[in-house]
Parts: C-alpha cells; sequence; structure tokens
C-alpha cells in the first residue's frame, strides 16, 4: 500500500472520495489508493455476501460489500470486503458506517500483512466489533479473531478453520461448512484437507 503524498483531513479525503472514480482508504491523514483483486478474491467476497444475506433475509441487520466505508472517530475510512451491522445509528449515513459488529478480509498478497496488524489495531477500537474475519486466497483458510469480555478483562481469541471444518461465525450466529464459502475458487486444495 503506497500512500499518496501529502496529508488531508477527514473532510478532504470524503471530499475526494465523492469526486473519483479510484476508492482510496484513510489512515490517520494519508490517503491510499485501493489495488484491484483478483477473480478468486471477489469469489470469496460474493459466496460469504450471499451466505450472509440469506441468513438475515427479513432481520434487522444489514450486510455490506467493499463499497462502503467503515469509519472511526476521524482516525480511519476503510473499505471491508464485507461487514455486518445491526445498529439502527448505521441507516443515518448512506455511505459510512460506524457500529459494524463483524468483518471480514480476503487476504491479498499485497495487504495481507497491514490487514492482520495495523487494520487490526484500528479495527479493534470499534467498540460494537465482536468479529474480525480474515479468508485466505492461497490455501483454504478461515481464521476468525472474536472479541471476548468479561466482567474484568477484555481480549481477542483467535479460531483457524480449514477444508472440511464447518465455520462458526459467533457474532452473526451463522455456522456454514468451508466448502460453501470456497465453492467457485480455484484452489486445489479444496478437495483435500490442509
Amino acid at each position: 500500500m503506497v500512500a499518496i503524498p501529502a496529508g488531508f483531513s477527514p473532510q478532504e479525503y470524503l471530499a475526494l472520495e465523492r469526486e473519483n472514480v479510484v476508492r482510496h482508504e484513510y489512515r490517520c491523514g494519508l490517503v491510499y489508493a485501493m489495488a484491484g483483486g483478483s477473480d478468486d478474491h471477489d469469489e470469496l467476497s460474493l459466496n460469504l455476501i450471499e451466505l450472509l444475506r440469506q441468513h438475515f433475509r427479513g432481520g434487522g441487520c444489514a450486510v455490506r460489500s467493499g463499497n462502503v466505508k467503515v469509519n472511526y472517530r476521524d482516525a480511519f475510512f476503510y473499505y471491508p470486503d464485507v461487514f455486518v451491522t445491526c445498529d439502527a445509528r448505521d441507516r443515518e449515513d448512506r455511505s459510512v458506517k460506524r457500529y459494524p459488529k463483524f468483518i471480514a478480509e480476503v487476504l491479498s498478497p499485497s495487504t495481507e500483512a497491514f490487514d492482520r496488524s495495523s487494520k487490526f489495531e484500528d479495527y479493534r477500537q470499534i467498540e460494537s466489533l465482536e468479529e474480525y474475519i480474515f479468508i485466505s486466497q492461497e490455501i483454504v483458510q478461515v481464521e476468525c479473531r472474536r472479541r471476548v469480555r468479561d466482567s474484568e478483562t477484555e481480549r481477542w481469541e483467535t479460531e483457524i478453520y480449514r477444508s472440511g471444518d464447518r465455520v462458526t461465525f459467533q457474532s452473526v450466529e451463522l455456522e456454514v461448512a468451508i466448502e460453501e464459502l470456497y465453492r467457485g475458487v480455484n484452489l486445489q486444495s479444496i478437495d483435500r484437507p490442509s
């Protein structure tokens, strides 16, 4: 990820996004052009969106794709590949959401390190977020990071699912066979355990 060489206020960034056909993400004054994806990246995102939309049909939650921004206190504006919000306050703005409970990123070689580190640290600040998902394009693997709160502490726990597993997205109460998520994806490891 390469930043556009200039400092931007959140308001300048939002004005840039309204006038541009190329999407950008914003983090702490820096603006980053979004890279293009692969067909497998798209297939994984669309499969997850389809599974979530079927699950929530007629319910009070909204499933969004990488065309809607997630924001936290003007510190960042990101375009997650897939996210779910069930908070009525997110109906107020059509292009920016602030209360997601579930965010999923399909990992790409150019963004994986950022998604796993800085982006995760940023997303952790969102109080409503319960689950952050990494979906691999290279192998059949889904990593779920879940926020666990008890009376005195808060921590994130990780569970990894592989070929043959049923993936549980606890925050949205959805369980699916991992093969459903990887349907149509061009990986040789789909039919055999990793």
